[in-house]
């Protein structure tokens, strides 16, 4: 789960990681407010949405007066704001973070994040901070320092002085980035961060260390745990199928525009296969949908009615292997969805497993027109002709 930047500085400060003074408004007169509070010029006006490259498009602004902020306020609130994040759609803006201006000397990276490879928690640092990342590590990959933590062991003094010095942290600021980065790991670690980010990370003339930027993801299998960030979730900047779905329990994943094909499946490596599948027939696939291995036939039809509401797609690939979910289940459920909300498009449905001649009895005696596929070759080779 994602959340705002003003939403992880409050966590940042639970955790007294230093950040600039500054709070979210949600009009301009809210804004105008907190700036006067501030007190005194430069003053930063932040779109906040779920999208990194703000500054690029325009979403981040540094007011010298108050005549600017009003106008820099007034021209981001409100606008679609286009990332390399967002697509070609972009996203509507509808608050801002206000915040003080700061008297940077220094402009560096930092994140946390779990590395699977290695089953630790990696720190990612680098010199080159305040600019995409990504380039960085692709253009000028000896620019980033990595120091790995064992997390039983958890975070040793001698992690500190690595990111430190692989930093070039000048002494007189040693004591603040240690303490800033002791604290930003036991918050990662103790909220079950998918990911926490800052860049830029600032040193400023005073030789204070301060997180001007927040990125924070969650896992989202361990939200049960904290009910305070389940209340961060702003549903305006989710993809509404996706937060339909995430209702009935069904875990689905809109892949942006171009997308042709819908596809249903039980478990996230057969839905990689599929959508293979679906390239290879000379498709592409809209979306992900992983029903999972015990999905009820309720489920199923929501997923189906899911995949149908999306005007794009011209065809749907059912591929299910009958484990826990017993392909009789399945094709009750698809049975079901079809009666109910009807068949815009051509369905192929390719099932094995528990139960695999109950379920296409079903589906032939249902009286509808079902694609059935003999396997993931047919299912290809079917959706092939109907996409054609």
């Amino acid at each position: 789960m994602k959340i705002h930047e003003y939403q992880a500085k409050e966590l940042f400060r639970k955790y007294n990681v230093a950040v600039p003074e500054g709070s979210v408004a949600f009009t301009a007169d809210e804004a105008r407010a907190v700036a006067e509070k501030l007190g005194e010029y430069p003053v930063v006006v932040k779109a906040q949405i779920h999208a990194g490259g703000r500054g690029k498009g325009g979403g981040v602004k540094v007011a010298m007066n108050a005549s600017d902020f009003d106008t820099y306020a007034n021209d981001i609130l409100g606008m679609t704001l286009v990332t390399k994040q967002t697509g070609p759609e972009g996203r509507l803006v509808k608050k801002l973070l206000i915040e003080q201006g700061l008297n940077i000397a220094k402009e560096l990276y930092l994140s946390i994040l779990p590395d699977r490879a290695t089953a630790q928690m990696i720190i990612m640092a680098s010199e080159a901070g305040g600019m995409d990342i990504e380039e960085v590590a692709e253009k000028t990959p000896e620019k980033i320092i990595k120091v790995y933590v064992d997390p039983l062991l958890g975070l040793q003094a001698y992690h500190l002085r690595e990111a430190a010095f692989g930093l070039n942290i000048p002494k007189e600021a040693m004591k603040s980035f240690t303490v800033l980065l002791k604290n930003l790991y036991r918050m990662s670690t103790e909220y079950d961060c998918s990911m926490v980010e800052i860049n830029p990370l600032v040193l400023t003339a005073e030789n204070s260390v301060i997180a001007l930027d927040a990125k924070v993801d969650f896992d989202d299998n361990a939200l049960y745990r904290h009910p305070d960030v389940k209340e961060y979730r702003d549903l305006d900047e989710e993809d509404p199928t996706e937060v339909e779905a995430s209702q009935h329990a069904l875990n689905y994943i809109h892949l942006g525009e171009g997308g042709n094909v819908g596809n249903m499946v039980n478990g996230a490596g057969l839905a990689m296969a599929t959508m293979d599948c679906i390239k290879f027939a000379g498709g592409n696939p809209i979306n992900f949908l992983d029903v999972g291995g015990g999905a009820s036939a309720e489920q199923i039809e929501n997923g189906f009615r899911i995949l149908q509401s999306d005007p794009n797609v011209k065809a749907i690939l059912i591929n299910i292997f009958g484990g826990i979910l017993r392909c009789d289940r399945l094709a009750n459920g698809v049975v079901q969805a079809a009666r109910k909300v009807g068949m815009k498009v051509p369905v192929i449905i390719r099932m094995e497993g528990t139960n695999l001649e109950e379920g296409r009895e079903i589906l032939k005696t249902s009286g509808l027109e079902l694609i059935n596929a003999a396997d993931l070759k047919d299912a290809a080779q079917k959706l092939k002709e109907v996409i054609q």
